[in-house]
């Protein structure tokens, strides 16, 4: 079965123009076929800031009011998706850029809030993935951009965690390809000493896991990004790396980063 890579970017890598022309450079050059998914809320955050938008962050997820979804909108499936396409174009690799509302391809709804749950507001939970419009792209040597924006079935806007987007991608695709799943973001891996860069987890279990957000050593925005990595391999999903995007081509061939496992 061919090997599809499915890659979710974000961090400072969005907002670094050398790290992110170097990662993208790597990218092209990779032969395989390719989705990357990207965030980008730290430029969504700034802009947010400069216009008197104050934003709120809880547990790594954004909550997304009516102007601040605009502004997501804007920046997530405008700015960088089209900066990220054309990068790698440029680099001759026949790349399009689309958000999970062109083709209907990633149907939503807006998360329903529960008793104390915290209300994100326009936040947006997956329904379904149309496969064919992945596969048919793919089929077509496209590498596919995705940006993390959504709609219900009334055409309301929606901002999904990127991170979810990636996995769920991954899930719907294991009957077509060989699908690894990699999370690429700012530090190496996941840390045994947040401080210690040189202190990556070469892989990990859901029990090591679990004793780890225990004893607080993993927290905030890694918490989904693990959480979604333990969704795509219990669901066929064949490897999950998490690691540094500067180090893609070795994150592939797994001598870097820290592997999931069952």
């Amino acid at each position: 079965m061919e090997k599809l890579l499915v890659i979710k970017i974000g961090g400072n890598i969005i907002d670094d123009e050398q790290k992110l022309a170097l990662f993208l450079h790597k990218l092209a050059a990779i032969n395989h076929k390719k989705i990357v998914i990207h965030g980008g809320g730290k430029l969504a955050t700034r802009l947010a800031e400069q216009l008197g938008l104050p934003q709120q962050i809880i547990n790594g997820r954004r909550v997304t009011d009516a102007e601040t979804l605009k502004i997501a909108t804007m920046v997530y499936a405008g700015y960088i998706n089209k900066n990220i396409v054309a990068m790698l174009n440029a680099n001759k690799c026949n790349a399009a850029g689309f958000s999970g509302v062109d083709g209907g391809c990633i149907k939503a709804h807006k998360r329903i809030v529960k008793n104390n749950d915290t209300d994100y507001g326009f936040a947006g939970d997956i329904d379904e993935i149309k496969n064919s419009f992945f596969v048919n792209l793919l089929k077509e040597d496209i590498t596919i951009v995705l940006a993390p924006i959504t709609a219900d079935t009334n055409g309301q806007l929606l901002n999904t965690n990127a991170d979810t987007i990636a996995q769920e991608v991954s899930k719907s695709l294991v009957k077509d390809y060989e699908v690894n799943l990699i999370y690429c973001f700012e530090k190496a891996g996941v840390l045994r000493n947040i401080e210690d860069d040189n202190s990556v987890v070469n892989s990990l279990d859901h029990n090591a896991y679990l004793k780890m957000t225990e004893e607080k050593t993993i927290h905030s925005g890694m918490l989904p990004k693990l959480d979604n990595a333990f969704s795509a391999i219990a669901n066929g999903v064949g490897k999950v790396i998490i690691g540094q995007a500067e180090q893609i081509d070795q994150l592939i061939t797994g001598h870097a980063g820290t592997t999931i496992i069952q």
